[in-house]
């Protein structure tokens, strides 16, 4: 076990979308977890469908490292959090190497985050239309940014022995070691529909083969000594790590007694939030639980399509992403709990709900009963809407005061009718202004996946409501 700050790490990374990073580096962490290995699983940016994977290869929870959400300068310390306690540490890239946030330069490239983390990269390459251009397409990667090291290259989809020699020898010219090389083989593939992988938990027993195949793949077909061996190479990173307790302080001062109507002890009480979760609600930053935890409360699991209540003594309700419109009609079914829920909102109780939470707080969803908090319908859509915002709080929330400025993440294939409510939940800035989302009374629902590390306080306000409504 090493310290955080020097704990082995890599990157893996590619030119573009599609050329095999998800295999590579989910089969990498399982391959390691297999030798007895602690390995700490990365995601860079905001995809919340991967790291379910990674989880699931590495056995402990995968983890985000989003420069836009969070910014820059926490991105090492979020990445220490993860990784304390770990023998080697993976870094799943996004999209190609250099891509990030459109029209902001490198930010929250792979890239960016590969040079944060002072961490090597291994390059992904989809071999399977090329022989010695590959040579020159890795020349240019490594190149581009010297401040970049690129360690090696394992090369995905490589269709014969020849074909390998050829490959092989190119790059022995360019000077770059090859780490790897991984054959076609299907049986890794992983299913995907409008937006993206299956998640984990809607296919647990095929998944668990998939990221099995994965492994034996890469430790197969990928030199994991030589892997180790310049992951051990990573640069030592200063500052400390994230601390869910650090961030929240200093705390602000203590609610009065005579506001909440009680005595102290029910003041400083550990309110019960109530956190969706199952096959319909898969995504949620680790550390948004961890600042509720830490901000006092108790937060608590469940699961929409199976539960017919809220958990006990539920003071609050937080339901981030997932795939609501894919269990739309058992969401449906399960009328106790739409009921609960919507009770628990007429009673003026602290309610987050983002984007897939907004769609299941709506009057219907594809002309099917939802919990009726909003006055508003949601539907499936052809429209792909994708993109980092840029985003300002109109009014005063459970979450934030007016005029708390946030970034956020919109990824989905619906529409909600109308957009935004009588008081819209964020002006969103950039060349499309507008408004959009929900609030009223305790409730603040709206499309925008938000990153509560970047602003610690979302929670902490989040829980004293609970205390005091």
């Amino acid at each position: 076990m090493t310290s955080p700050s020097s704990v082995p790490r890599l990157v893996v990374a590619a030119p573009s979308s599609g050329s095999g990073k998800t295999t590579v580096a989910t089969g990498l962490m399982a391959a390691f977890a297999a030798r007895g290995l602690a390995v700490s699983p990365h995601k860079v940016g905001p995809d919340y469908i991967d790291p379910g994977y990674h989880s699931l290869a590495a056995g402990r929870v995968g983890r985000n490292l989003d420069a836009y959400l969070c910014g820059p300068e926490l991105v090492p310390a979020l990445f220490l959090h993860g990784a304390r306690g770990c023998d080697v540490a993976v870094v799943e890239g996004v999209m190609g190497m250099f891509d990030g946030a459109a029209g902001e330069g490198e930010l929250a490239s792979t890239a960016q985050v590969a040079k944060l983390l002072r961490a090597p990269v291994v390059l992904v390459v989809d071999a399977s239309s090329q022989s010695r251009s590959v040579a020159a397409l890795v020349h240019g990667f490594a190149s581009w940014d010297p401040q970049v090291r690129i360690g090696g290259v394992i090369l995905n989809k490589v269709a014969s022995d020849r074909h390998e020699e050829l490959l092989r020898e190119a790059l022995d010219a360019a000077g770059t070691p090859v780490l790897g090389v991984l054959r076609r083989t299907p049986q890794v593939d992983t299913p995907s529909r409008h937006l993206g992988l299956v998640p984990v938990a809607e296919r647990r027993a095929d998944a668990v083969e998939a990221v099995a195949a994965m492994a034996a793949q890469v430790a197969r077909g990928c030199d994991l000594e030589a892997l180790l061996a310049l992951a051990r190479g990573a640069g030592a990173l200063s500052g400390t790590a994230w601390d869910p307790a650090g961030a929240l302080s200093p705390a602000p001062p203590p609610l009065s007694v005579m506001s909440s109507g009680g005595s102290a002890a029910e003041s400083r009480r550990r309110p019960v939030v109530a956190l969706a979760g199952g096959p319909a609600f898969t995504f949620s930053y680790a550390e948004h639980a961890e600042l509720l935890t830490a901000a006092g409360a108790e937060a608590v699991v469940f699961d929409p399509l199976r539960d017919g209540r809220l958990p006990d003594g539920t003071g609050g309700l937080v339901i981030g992403g997932g795939f609501p419109e894919v269990y739309a009609a058992e969401l449906s079914a399960n009328e106790p709990l739409r009921k609960a829920v919507a009770a628990l909102a007429e009673s003026g109780a602290p309610v987050a709900a983002e984007c897939a939470g907004l769609l299941y707080l709506c009057r219907e969803l594809d002309g099917l009963p939802m919990c009726g908090v909003l006055d508003a319908r949601a539907r499936m859509s052809e429209r792909l809407t994708l993109g980092y915002r840029d985003a300002v709080a109109v009014s005063d929330s459970v979450l934030a005061p007016a005029g708390t400025r946030m970034r956020g993440h919109e990824f989905h294939r619906t529409v909600v009718e109308p957009g935004a409510g009588p008081v819209p939940a964020w002006g969103v800035r950039g060349p499309e202004r507008r408004v959009e989302g929900f609030v009223q009374q305790g409730v603040h629902a709206s499309y925008l996946h938000t990153h509560w590390a970047a602003e610690p306080g979302v929670a902490r306000r989040f829980v004293e409501r609970c205390r005091t409504s």
